[in-house]
């Protein structure tokens, strides 16, 4: 099962490294990893095979998870046109879409309210 954690950080210099840190210091890898946020908080995203691990340090480190969910992640050939036809297909399911973004090995991270409909789509 893949987990996206939601993270509300400070948009200052080395908020993203104190992040990335906790995660490594409990020997999770970060397999992807977004983070938007024009202001003054932004909101990263990070996919992580071990949630519990993580969250646990983070909390440590006093950083808090303000959202964690099941996400799905596809293997994608690296050619145009791959998310294209991704989205084309999940649309066609008519699956809204909240989260999408790229994770190392080519691989692709969706997220929907409608779990379920999402993976029936992508026949996962």
């Amino acid at each position: 099962m893949a987990i996206d954690l939601a993270i509300d950080i400070q948009n200052t210099p080395g908020a993203l490294a104190e992040v990335a840190a906790a995660i490594s210091d409990a020997g999770v890898n970060i397999a992807a990893a977004t983070c938007v946020g024009p202001g003054e908080r932004a909101e990263l995203h990070v996919l992580v095979p071990h949630a519990e691990a993580a969250r646990h340090l983070l909390a440590i480190s006093h950083v808090a998870v303000t959202r964690e969910r099941e996400v799905v992640v596809i293997e994608v050939e690296d050619r145009p046109g791959v998310l294209a036809d991704l989205t084309r297909q999940i649309a066609r399911a008519g699956v809204n879409l909240d989260l999408v973004y790229v994770a190392t090995r080519n691989r692709v991270v969706f997220g929907a309210p409608d779990l379920p409909a999402l993976k029936a789509a992508l026949g996962v």
